[in-house]
């Protein structure tokens, strides 16, 4: 082989980005099938002002303006930053979308906060749905469909209400514009939200391609912060599947109604080969 066929291999696009999105889809399957992922939630639990106790967890809970509160009996604990804790303890108020995260016998226990409510959600490695998982289909990568885009800011950002996987739950984010692009001439705009690294933006979005062939209720694509002009990047081989997708104690958000697509997104990951319980969509 010459160098000169080296040098081309190498720089071959295709294939740096065949390469590149195998790698991505392989780190972000490691991080859905971790054993404390969402993969090991084993329940759901809602806090109220009433003490109660739940069958998988330790202790008794209740909430209130001060925050969660856990009362555990003798042979009871929880292991907090690395601690062992006995009897009552206070978390005290937890942000929205927030939490922490304690062992607990055979797993870990999140406390969190997701639409005004303090919930538990214990994780457990062993529990069946991570150890049947089979990985999630997608289609396979396509630079067709990676996009430009631009992102007009609002003047100021708008508190934005969406539902949730979880019946009769809303969310509320702070949307600090729209992403416009287009597929196929189609002039197209998302409203998006606020993403995980600072300037950075994330949309939820449905497709023709939802119930059909992808997971009928949402789909998440980050967005990398825009440019001087406003200019981004839209990868949809990159959407995934929110928690949703795969268990019925997620309390994911469903997109803004006007993030509903008239065109099939044909990119990005399928619908998982099992739904939770609680969903009947169909498969293709």
């Amino acid at each position: 082989m010459t160098n000169d066929t080296v040098s081309a291999t190498a720089v071959d696009p295709r294939l740096d980005f065949e390469v590149a999105w195998w790698e991505w889809h392989r780190r972000h399957e490691e991080v859905r099938a971790d054993p404390h992922g969402i993969l090991a939630v084993t329940g759901l639990h809602w806090l109220t002002s009433v003490p109660q106790r739940f069958p998988d967890v330790p202790g008794e809970w209740h909430t209130g303006d001060d925050g969660p509160v856990v009362a555990l009996d003798d042979g009871e604990l929880l292991v907090i930053d690395g601690r062992q804790v006995h009897g009552r303890h206070e978390f005290g108020p937890i942000a929205e979308r927030a939490g922490v995260t304690v062992g607990i016998d055979g797993g870990v226990l999140e406390v969190a906060r997701r639409g005004g409510h303090d919930i538990l959600r214990p994780r457990r490695p062993e529990h069946s749905l991570r150890l049947g998982y089979r990985g999630t289909p997608t289609y396979p990568p396509d630079q067709r469909w990676v996009l430009s885009g631009r992102f007009v800011p609002f003047d100021s950002p708008r508190p934005t209400t969406v539902g949730a996987a979880v019946e009769g739950l809303t969310h509320v984010y702070d949307a600090p514009g729209q992403v416009e692009f287009a597929v196929d001439g189609v002039p197209l705009r998302l409203t998006a939200f606020n993403g995980t690294a600072p300037g950075s933006l994330s949309v939820l979005f449905i497709d023709t391609t939802s119930g059909v062939t992808t997971y009928p209720a949402n789909r998440s694509l980050a967005v990398g912060t825009p440019d001087e002009q406003g200019r981004v990047t839209l990868d949809f081989n990159r959407a995934t599947n929110l928690p949703c997708a795969y268990t019925d104690f997620a309390t994911c958000p469903l997109p803004p109604a006007e993030n509903r697509l008239p065109v099939a997104v044909e990119a990005g990951e399928q619908i998982p080969y099992e739904l939770p319980a609680g969903d009947s969509a169909g498969r293709s």
